[in-house]
């Protein structure tokens, strides 16, 4: 038989037991005395690694084009001089090559086509040296500060094409990617064309940001019903 007295006293535990509970940093009423949960953490988002530029070409070709040319020409004139001053006679294209040059005047057509040959020639390899070449490659926003990534347009285009083949609707669809521009042709045989253009618009649209390419193409949507109908 209990009386007032054990009553007060088991009130009495329970108050020291709730305080030690929090003076010890524990939640009080937590089961086996258990820490609070900590707050979940932020994951960071993809860091910006700078701007992304267009990829540039090697040239291999042409490079290796001017080279045999340059080294051909100059192993032949040293060969010639060498020989000159060695007593022998100079060669044949270099003696008509220096009376050309001495009787012909500048206004001759083959002087004046020669040059304009040369210039052209100039103006090619300053091109090929001044632009980054490799137009089938767009560049891909860039996520950390030396990595580089590029996507090729063909690919582009074949994602782009599944994406669009997932429309109700759309029975084929034709994708052009270009530096700028993305266009897409498909052939609708049932629903309205409204509604599917509005369709492949809002999908595409989500295709081309997933793609994370660098500068955002410009999306062009045309529908039409299949020949005949």
């Amino acid at each position: 038989m209990t009386g007032p007295g054990s009553a007060g006293g088991a009130e009495a535990r329970e108050g020291a037991d709730g305080r030690s509970g929090e003076r010890s940093g524990e939640r009080p009423g937590a089961a086996g005395g258990l820490p609070a949960a900590a707050p979940d953490a932020t994951v960071p988002g993809p860091v910006d690694g700078g701007p992304a530029g267009r990829f540039w070409s090697a040239r291999r070709v042409p490079a290796a084009l001017v080279a045999l040319v340059l080294l051909g020409a100059t192993g032949l004139l040293l060969y010639d001089v060498a020989a000159v001053r060695a007593g022998r006679t100079a060669m044949a294209w270099r003696r008509r090559l220096a009376h050309e040059l001495a009787v012909r005047h500048l206004d001759d057509p083959w002087v004046m086509g020669g040059a304009a040959a040369a210039m052209a020639l100039g103006v090619w390899l300053l091109v090929l040296a001044a632009t980054p070449g490799l137009r089938a490659v767009l560049p891909m926003r860039r996520t950390a500060p030396d990595i580089r990534a590029g996507l090729d347009r063909p690919a582009a285009a074949l994602v782009l094409r599944d994406r669009a083949m997932e429309v109700s609707g759309v029975q084929s669809v034709r994708i052009t990617v270009g530096r700028r521009r993305a266009r897409a042709r498909a052939v609708v045989h049932f629903r309205e064309l409204d509604e599917v253009r509005g369709d492949l618009g809002t999908v595409l649209d989500d295709g081309l940001r997933q793609l994370d390419l660098t500068h955002r193409l410009r999306l062009s949507v045309d529908v039409q019903r299949p020949k005949g109908r």
